[in-house]
């Protein structure tokens, strides 16, 4: 006899659930994105990513997007391939990850995926085709610019503090603060931003030592140099048109290079969430409204 029958107790049975039967399609494949997709896909999920031609991801070293430029790229043991929709398949099967150049999501109806997750962090900028809650059976908005239950079903908290990865029935993720995370005590100081309109220029690599004063490369002829010394951490592609102010690369204060080949702790814990937030929807649990936390005061 079963322990829970001689305790006079219910047990619910479960069909084990098989995530290759699931298609995730993640928007993006920025270093947010690909600890997503690296993730899901570790846990045994057939995941298909989707790009802009020429994305403006700075950490290229832990960005699944690097395959657009390269063909392919390895993130911790996981390969991104890019590739026409036709090979799709056949690169699922080989357990790796596709990607494609559809900023558009044209290729929906084609995938038509059971989970989509926007990935892309626009922040609520509609320069290209927006998420909607009716593009899959489950979508997952990652950071500010979506509200759940509106268009997507869920949101995950991408700021850094106390809320970082949490799961949101309700409501939106903490508005977009336009600085950039402290690290070792630096913000602003560690970002290389353009000082004109231009093409970036540079030679150097990700991973190496730099000192602050040091010119990491040219928009137009004017010198970008380090404010701090440290790791180049992030590195926009050289020869990418830029604007005035947009990020360049970052630079990481530590000075441990090994921080640069490795998925970053933000984006584990998001990815964390958003595996929470498909496990919640694939076992039935529903759109359960857990109360959403209160909001840190400035002060905290």
């Amino acid at each position: 006899m079963r322990e829970e029958a001689r305790n006079g107790k219910a047990h619910r049975h479960r069909t084990p659930l098989d995530p290759r039967s699931v298609r995730v399609l993640v928007r993006g494949a920025g270093d947010l994105a690909t600890g997503v997709g690296w993730r899901l896909a570790r846990s045994g999920f057939p995941v298909i990513m989707t790009e802009i031609d020429r994305p403006t991801v700075l950490r290229r070293s832990v960005a699944f997007a690097e395959a657009i430029y390269e063909g392919e790229t390895i993130v911790e043991g996981i390969r991104a391939r890019r590739v026409p929709v036709a090979a799709i398949e056949a690169v699922l099967s080989a357990g790796e990850i596709p990607i494609l150049v559809d900023p558009e999501l044209a290729t929906l109806s084609h995938l038509s995926p059971s989970i989509l997750i926007d990935g892309r962090m626009r922040k609520g900028r509609l320069d290209t085709r927006p998420t909607r809650r009716e593009d899959a059976h489950f979508v997952v908005g990652l950071g500010p610019g979506f509200q759940a239950g509106k268009n997507v079903h869920a949101v995950v908290e991408t700021q850094r503090g106390h809320h970082l990865g949490r799961v949101l029935y309700r409501g939106s993720a903490s508005p977009d603060t336009g600085k950039p995370g402290v690290i070792a005590g630096e913000s602003e100081r560690r970002v290389l931003r353009a000082g004109q309109d231009g093409i970036f220029r540079t030679d150097r690599r990700i991973g190496t030592a730099v000192q602050a004063g040091e010119v990491i490369g040219h928009v137009d002829g004017m010198p970008v140099r380090a404010q701090i010394s440290g790791i180049v951490r992030g590195l926009l592609h050289t020869g990418l048109p830029v604007r005035r102010r947009m990020k360049l690369g970052d630079i990481d204060p530590r000075g441990e290079s090994a921080y640069c080949f490795t998925i970053s702790d933000k984006s584990l814990a998001v990815a964390g969430g958003v595996l929470e937030a498909l496990l919640h929807f694939l076992f039935g649990k529903g759109p359960v409204l857990p109360p959403t936390p209160p909001r840190p005061s400035p002060s905290e």
